[in-house]
This record gives structure tokens, C-alpha cells and sequence, in this order.
């Protein structure tokens, strides 16, 4: 097993140099519209794109410009104070989410070719996607006692990498999950947080995700990927509002407890990246930490369920002519820190999604075509390469929140991620950060990764071809 760890600082690169000089003056993509508070664009099933827009409660959806055409935007949800859940920890008690403001929403042509909403500039989708950008883990925890300096940009740097991703003018971005964090008060005390809202409500969304992704949403459409602090039982009734790619259900809303055993997952989908490739998106967000246990009738809702979605995730990757990359927030063949126990061995992969794979494909645990596997949760970067048929592994959870321990500088040898699954090489660093995938064709076809810093500067190389993930030593010291 090779290992690379990564720490120190390096130079910026003179081609990000370069990209950043590039942008100095660059005009503001933020609506002039003082009635639109935020938009972007977002990928959903097959590829099917979306313009939102958020608007204060009471205000009409604003009609949006589409090439030459004004196109009106519909009401995807009003302004709403649903039922209260439970926050998640019992000594902050119950608060009302409070939704203030409108969701609109508007299903974009194929061929579009500009798009404007509320006085700004949107991106529209690239017919083949060939840069990149993957992030996860964004927000600013408050959790009780577990409290991160979101006035610190250097302890919660989620802004910066915004920024700094925005300027590699990507082609598309995937977050990996987990947007939301500030489910407390914040605790008295220079904490750093005495300003900040909690709940999950919009006040919330606004200050952990959309106001410091602002630069990103402006520079490319997005793939949104459900995670664990998207479960009902927490951010999920802004998930649905918000983000999630399926049409508004007031049944699949959160706002109902009696709800969540179907709220809780969405079916599994595919998004067309190139002609013979495609990314699987995959809602672990209930996945939890621990085995799943038939004879627990809770857990076995959710093993039936997931195994009904990888049922229908191997159709959707069945074809030998198509290559899939996997998405789901909770890493499959990934480490996990003991967060208890620093230092101490790591812990394997997700066992609930494991088991599930397992019950459906065995050995190999993802279906037939699966090639490369993207999550997130786990609070560092990783790329794992293996001498086994398993798919490349890359986590990227490292966006904003609180970093988790490093893994060791030294794994041993038979520690697997999954038992059958042998690694041939894991790069991984602490730090914050995020990726760029870059499709290239010379010498032959390949993706180039690129692992950044949150400040841009370069963390490491790594080349994919097909299951194949090669992070050089040269690449980890530049």
C-alpha cells in the first residue's frame, strides 16, 4: 500500500496565478434585482436543467430572459412556518423553521444559450461537461458545545473556497452534501458565532450556503447532492425547498414526521456527463454510522429502500457502453477517523451502504459499469486507488466545516476500507479545500484531478483513467 500524506505550504501555481490576474474586474453576478435574493442554475435527472430563484415573501417570481425570450418562472413554494422538529440536540429545544421568503423555479431548454434573472447573468449548461468542480461538507458548525469560528475565513474558509474554485472557471460543480450546520445557539463565550441564527430555517440556508457560494452559483451550473444534515430529522425541509432536483411535494416535504420513512430517500438518478460517461447520483442521507439490522423494523425500511435504489441504480449502469461515476455523501470504500479516538485506526467505509451493496453485488459492492466513486462526510480530502477491482475513490469533505483527524501517515497493509477491497495507494491530507476534474484527451482519454487548497494554491495531482487513480509523489510535494 502506497501512501502520500500531504501537509506544508506550496507556491501558487503561475496558471492559477494567471486565472486569478484574469479575473480582477470582473463585473458582479449578483442579482441587481432588489426582489431577487439569490439564483442559480441546477443539473437533475438526465440531465435536465433548472433556473431557481429566490424571492422575499410576498414578491412575484421574476420572469427570466432566455436567449431573446422573457420566460415567466413558477411558484415552486411559498413563504412558510411549518410544523417544528426537533433540533438536534435536546438542550437547544424546538424552533419553527421560518421560511420567509418564495422559491421560483423554471425548467430550462436544451439549447439555450444565455439566461438572465433579476438583472444577472446565469450560467447555462455546457453540452459535454469538462471541468469539474467537487466540494462537500460546507457550513459552520454550532452544535451545542462543538462550535467552529464562522467570523474566522481561516476556521471556516467556505467563502474563500468559493472564490477560489469560482476563478477555474468550471463547467459544473458537484457538492457532495451536508450544507447546512448551525443547528444551536451559540454557546456563550468568544466563540465566534454570537451573531449567527440557528435552526433550519431560511436565515439559516442563507448565511451557511447561498451568501458565501454566491461567486460559484454565478460561475457554472450545479449538481446537489443530498447528505446526512439534509435528513429529515434536521435541514430537510430547506432541502426540499431549496435544492432538492425532484418537483415540490407537500408529502415529501419534511414538514410532516409521519412522512420522513418516504421523505427520507429519493430514487437514485443519472446525469449525463459525455457520451459515454455519466455521474450517479445516490441519496445516502439516512445512511447513519452503524450496520443496518433487519430485525429493527426501523432499519428495515431502510434496507428495503436502498435496496430497491442500487436495484435500480445497476439498470441505470448497465449498459457496457457507458461508463458511471457513483455520488452518494457517505463514502462506500472510503476511511472514516475515529473522531473519539485520535490517532487511533481508522474505521472502514459506511457499513449501512456497504451491507446493502453487498446484499445486491457482493465483492464488488457497486454495480456492473461503476468505474470511480465521489463522496463526501468524512471532514478530509482522500484518493484511493485499489489493486482489487473496486472503483477509484475520492472524498471530498473537506469544503468548510471543522476538519476531521488525519488519517496515519502509515496505514497498515490489511486495513481495508471493505473487506475483499486492497488498497494500492491513498493520497489524503487534512486540510481545507477542494477538487477540479479535468477532461483531457492527449495522450489519451483521461481525467486529470487537481486538489487545491482553500486559497487555490495546489495540494497534489492525480490522473484517472478508467477505475485507475494515480496520485504521483512528484504531484503531492509541488
Amino acid at each position: 500500500m502506497r501512501i502520500i500524506a500531504m501537509q506544508g505550504h506550496f507556491l501558487l501555481p503561475a496558471a492559477f496565478a494567471l486565472a486569478l490576474a484574469g479575473c480582477a474586474g470582473m463585473p458582479s453576478h449578483a442579482p441587481s434585482d432588489a426582489t431577487v435574493t439569490s439564483t442559480w442554475v441546477e443539473i437533475g435527472p438526465q440531465g435536465t436543467a433548472q433556473a431557481r430563484a429566490v424571492v422575499p415573501a410576498g414578491h412575484a417570481c421574476p420572469g427570466m430572459q432566455v436567449d431573446d425570450a422573457m420566460v415567466p418562472m413558477s411558484l415552486r413554494v411559498a413563504a412558510s412556518r411549518p410544523l417544528p422538529r426537533p433540533t438536534a440536540t435536546a438542550m437547544a429545544g424546538v424552533k419553527p423553521a421560518l421560511f420567509d421568503m418564495e422559491v421560483c423555479e423554471a425548467t430550462l431548454p436544451s439549447n439555450v444559450h444565455t439566461l438572465r434573472i433579476g438583472g444577472a447573468d446565469l450560467p447555462v449548461p455546457a453540452k459535454t461537461f469538462r471541468r469539474i468542480v467537487v466540494l462537500g461538507d460546507t457550513g459552520c458548525r454550532i452544535k451545542g458545545a462543538d462550535v467552529q469560528n464562522c467570523d474566522n475565513p481561516a476556521k471556516w474558509p467556505f467563502a474563500t473556497v468559493a472564490t477560489s474554485a469560482a476563478r477555474l472557471k468550471p463547467d459544473l460543480v458537484l457538492h457532495v452534501g451536508d450544507y447546512h450546520y448551525r443547528e444551536t445557539p451559540c454557546p456563550p463565550g468568544p466563540n465566534g458565532c454570537a451573531t449567527s441564527p440557528w435552526g433550519y430555517g431560511w436565515d439559516v440556508w442563507r448565511t451557511d450556503f447561498f451568501a458565501p457560494a454566491a461567486p460559484l452559483l454565478a460561475s457554472a451550473p450545479w449538481i446537489f447532492v443530498r447528505g446526512n444534515h439534509e435528513e429529515c430529522a434536521r435541514a430537510g425541509q430547506g432541502w426540499f425547498r431549496l435544492l432538492a432536483p425532484e418537483p415540490w411535494r407537500s408529502d415529501r416535504s419534511c414538514d410532516t414526521a409521519a412522512n420522513d420513512d418516504d421523505a427520507d430517500f429519493t430514487s437514485p438518478y443519472v446525469v449525463p456527463l459525455a457520451a459515454n460517461l455519466q455521474l450517479l447520483v445516490f441519496d445516502s442521507a439516512h445512511a447513519g454510522n452503524d450496520a443496518l439490522n433487519a430485525a429493527n423494523p426501523h432499519d428495515a425500511i431502510t434496507l428495503e429502500r436502498y435496496h430497491d435504489e442500487l436495484a435500480a441504480a445497476g439498470r441505470m449502469t448497465a449498459s457496457p457502453e457507458m461508463r458511471t461515476w457513483f455520488v452518494s455523501h457517505h463514502p462506500v470504500l472510503g476511511y472514516v477517523p475515529d473522531f473519539l479516538h485520535p490517532g487511533a485506526t481508522p474505521l472502514p467505509g459506511n457499513p449501512a451502504l456497504q451491507g446493502a451493496l453487498h446484499d445486491l453485488y457482493g465483492s464488488s459492492y457497486f454495480p456492473p459499469g461503476v468505474d470511480f466513486a465521489i463522496h463526501g462526510h468524512v471532514h478530509l480530502f482522500q484518493a484511493i486507488d485499489f489493486a482489487s477491482p473496486h472503483p477509484a475513490t475520492l472524498v471530498a469533505g473537506n469544503g468548510g466545516d471543522g476538519l476531521d483527524h488525519d488519517l496515519p501517515p502509515e496505514l497498515p497493509p490489511t486495513l481495508a476500507p471493505a473487506l475483499g477491497a486492497v488498497v494500492q495507494q491513498i493520497a489524503h491530507a487534512e486540510t481545507f479545500g477542494f477538487l477540479l476534474l479535468e477532461a483531457t484527451a492527449s495522450p489519451s482519454p483521461r481525467w486529470l484531478m487537481h486538489a487545491y487548497r482553500a486559497d487555490g494554491s495546489m495540494l497534489t495531482d492525480c490522473v484517472l483513467v478508467g477505475s485507475k487513480l494515480t496520485c504521483t509523489r512528484d504531484g503531492a510535494i509541488r
